[in-house]
């Protein structure tokens, strides 16, 4: 079954609670991977339009943060109610955008709802301090929000971010600017049209743009926080930009993630997480995925015999078709680059397991595919052992040696999750502790769970997301003394 997806029927600027067109008048074409066409033409932000945004986004601030707490939370429970009501239609409007399955992004839906409940929970919880100070003085200390944070999306997930990562800063009684991913932002409008009437006018804005528009957000002194998802480029270009105006930044940046099998672990299992890690339904497009595996040499065949089959499972397909279990590369220019890694591998002589091609099906010519790929006998030099792809290619390597195992998966400039097998327990513990990385699993992969702190080490990222920490950050804290000596006649 083919989902449709009407697109929405705001193309323009979200700001103020009004749909405004962008002030240089142009409007971009947005594409759907799937099929390789454009799907209709969307506003493209310039640095006019951000002032507008936050000149309304500052005025709607004080609204906002005078609304009681609770009070927020139970408006953000109706937006969450929001999402899970129009999840069928998010979830095929994403798969035309962004070439995600439309059955994995129903999935993206219940998280998304999950996070803002999850703050919504939390409104009572950003709480000061009492300082002792003797009999004389009372000295406290309370959280209040920042004022508007601009929040910049990456396209693997574009309504899930925009929803769930809208919860946070929300709750904490902040104005959100939101800038959609700039290959999908059709999803993120649709819901800015769905939430309308739930927020009070400004407090939500949904600014569709490219670069100027990401740059003019962080740099902007009408902004107090800035927080993206994307590249470490993209996070270093945003953390220059906020360093104008001394704004805080949460960066949730990249990773070339390790999973790491001992001796004795179990090598179906073994087989069941690499394919899983990967998360070859989204393409390997995904921060988390674990593209680097490391498997004992006792276990490695064993191992590498079992992944064809397994990754077969995942069939490139029409993104909008509910029976597709891969969708497409989100654009040519990201199709092109994962071919080049692939012909990379070949070149320096990794072992091809399965894959290493665009699918011959005919109805698929036209659309950005790949198939789940798989290399072993991958060396520490080698460029997919290094560079994060963004794409399902998988780098195998064995191991025999503990401490030179440990090296490598730190040698990387990133460092944003790990996963480790073996029933042995100090060796899970030993290398839970050594490995560099913001997010460990023990015997598990690619699992998020709420209120647990996710974010990066390194050039991984600044900050942590999914938590009470993530709600905190989107605070600021006074403290407040107040004399208790009596007055002297």
């Amino acid at each position: 079954m083919h989902h449709s997806f009407p697109a929405p029927s705001g193309r323009s600027l979200y700001v103020g609670g009004a749909w405004h067109h962008p002030s240089a008048g142009r409007y971009v074409e947005t594409f759907n991977p799937g099929l390789n066409e454009p799907i209709c033409e969307v506003a493209d932000a310039t640095a006019a339009d951000i002032d507008a945004a936050v000149a309304a986004s500052r005025a709607a601030f004080g609204v906002w943060r005078d609304v009681a707490p609770l009070e927020r939370g139970r408006i953000l429970k109706g937006v969450a109610e929001v999402v899970r009501k129009n999840a069928r239609e998010l979830a095929a409007l994403d798969a035309a955008n962004c070439g995600n399955p439309v059955k994995e992004m129903l999935g993206d839906a219940a998280i998304a709802a999950a996070q803002l409940e999850f703050f919504a929970g939390l409104v009572t919880e950003m709480k000061g301090d009492t300082i002792p100070m003797g009999p004389d003085a009372l000295n406290v200390t309370v959280r209040q929000p920042l004022g508007v944070v601009a929040r910049i999306l990456a396209f693997n997930h574009p309504f899930m971010f925009c929803a769930g990562k809208m919860a946070a800063p929300l709750a904490a009684g902040n104005a959100v600017i939101i800038k959609p991913p700039e290959q999908a932002p059709l999803s993120s409008l649709r819901l800015a049209e769905l939430v309308h009437d739930l927020l009070p006018k400004g407090v939500l804005s949904v600014i569709p743009g490219g670069r100027d528009a990401g740059a003019a957000l962080a740099s902007h002194p009408g902004v107090d926080k800035v927080a993206i998802i994307g590249s470490v480029g993209a996070g270093r270009a945003v953390m220059k930009a906020a360093s104008d105006t001394l704004k805080p930044v949460l960066l949730e940046l990249g990773g070339k993630n390790a999973l790491l099998a001992f001796a004795d672990a179990d090598p179906e299992q073994i087989a069941d997480a690499i394919i899983g890690g990967m998360n070859f339904t989204w393409c390997g497009q995904s921060c988390g995925s674990t593209s680097r595996a490391f498997l004992h040499k006792d276990i490695y065949e064993d191992v590498l015999a079992r992944l064809p089959e397994k990754a077969g499972r995942f069939v490139p397909g029409i993104p909008t078709d509910d029976a597709t279990t891969m969708g497409a590369i989100i654009s040519k220019v990201q199709h092109d680059r994962v071919i080049s890694y692939i012909a990379s591998a070949r070149e320096e002589g990794a072992r091809l397991i399965t894959g290493g091609g665009v699918p011959a099906d005919p109805a698929l010519q036209r659309g950005f595919y790949i198939e789940p790929t798989i290399f072993a006998d991958v060396t520490p030099t080698m460029r997919i052992a290094r560079e994060e792809i963004f794409g399902p290619v998988l780098a195998v390597s064995p191991w025999d040696d503990e401490e030179t195992l440990v090296q490598n998966v730190n040698a990387l400039e990133y460092g944003l999750t790990c996963s480790i097998w073996t029933n042995d327990l100090l060796k899970a513990h030993r290398t839970a502790m050594a490995v560099e990385a913001g997010f460990v699993w023990i015997n598990e992969v690619s699992r998020h769970f709420l209120g647990a702190p996710f974010g990066g080490w390194k050039q991984s990222g600044i900050g942590r997301e999914e938590c009470l920490g993530e709600l905190i950050s989107f605070t600021q804290e006074k403290n407040i003394h107040i004399s208790l000596k009596p007055k002297t006649r």
